[in-house]
């Protein structure tokens, strides 16, 4: 059977949520997919990680499950994981600030949703050795790379959620997906200064758009080592002029942009607000191929 790797970027309008997994496809054209990684757990009215998980893909376990950022849109479903019975093998986060640090971060904005608090006991009980197999290891030459700030770390003293986002690049074939949580701009020209992440970030095809696509997201510093051939935005409806930030990243993609099968066109921003779900299959041949839930 041939093997693939397999992005899906849920709408969950203003929030996150991302599954990856290597699908193998027999001849008859039916799939199989092996283990699941997720990043972050964001929900909808609409959508919720858990049932589909539970319901869709008839799954207990969650493989490996990131974090990028620490705040409700980004964690909306993880009560719910437990709820569902679904078992979190690998939680993969920033690891530089405690369980107790986080919990005095949230409690700052007021007391800590069911969510928050079952993360913020994770930061501690997951604080142990390696998972019996990691990413690297169980997801048939599907990669990752983070990088993230120190808590307190700094001239700025980054102790926001946002600039203690988890960036995640995720790696197939020669294809790089940068999903980089909430960061803002300190956050942003604080890894920039590392050789090593600017590497990682030049080979970069897809970005996930900060702060989805937020105003406060945009570091013009980031595009002087990187220009993808397309941004994807997670968020709702534009209620804000800091939501008008497409054409801006349309100027820092590549005049190309990606073909979306399902429609014939080529795309340099997808948005969920218009396209829904975001579906990117990456094949060993480094062919990837975009669908869309909507002909937006």
């Amino acid at each position: 059977m041939s093997g693939f790797m397999r992005i899906r970027i849920w709408d969950v309008e203003h929030g996150c949520c991302a599954m990856i997994q290597y699908v193998e496809r027999d001849a008859r054209g039916l799939e199989r997919g092996g283990r699941l990684a997720m990043i972050d757990s964001g929900s909808s009215d609409d959508f919720r990680p858990s049932a589909y998980i539970r319901d869709h893909l008839g799954r207990t376990t969650l493989d490996y499950l990131f974090i990028t950022n620490a705040d409700q849109d980004h964690m909306s479903d993880l009560k719910g994981l437990e709820d569902a019975g679904i078992a979190v093998d690998t939680l993969i986060r920033n690891p530089s600030y405690t369980g107790d640090q986080m919990r005095a971060i949230k409690r700052i904005s007021g007391p800590l949703t069911n969510d928050a608090q079952w993360y913020t006991s994770a930061c501690d009980s997951f604080a142990g050795g390696p998972p019996d197999v990691p990413f690297d290891q169980g997801m048939n030459g599907i990669t990752y790379r983070a990088f993230y700030n120190s808590y307190g770390h700094g001239a700025n003293q980054l102790t926001d959620t946002n600039n203690l986002s988890l960036a995640i690049f995720i790696k197939f074939a020669g294809f790089s997906m940068l999903f980089p949580g909430d960061l803002e701009r300190p956050g942003w020209k604080a890894l920039i200064q590392r050789p090593d992440f600017v590497a990682e970030l030049r080979q970069t095809d897809v970005l996930m758009a900060s702060h989805h696509g937020r105003e406060s997201g945009f570091c013009p510093e980031v595009f002087d080592h990187v220009t993808p051939q397309a941004v994807v935005i997670s968020d709702k409806p534009i209620m804000h002029t800091t939501q008008e930030m497409g054409p801006d990243y349309r100027r820092i993609t590549t005049d190309r942009g990606i073909p979306v099968q399902n429609t014939g066109k080529f795309r340099h921003v997808l948005t969920t607000r218009r396209d829904g779900w975001i579906n990117i299959d990456m094949h060993q041949d480094g062919m990837f191929y975009t669908t869309t839930e909507y002909a937006g």
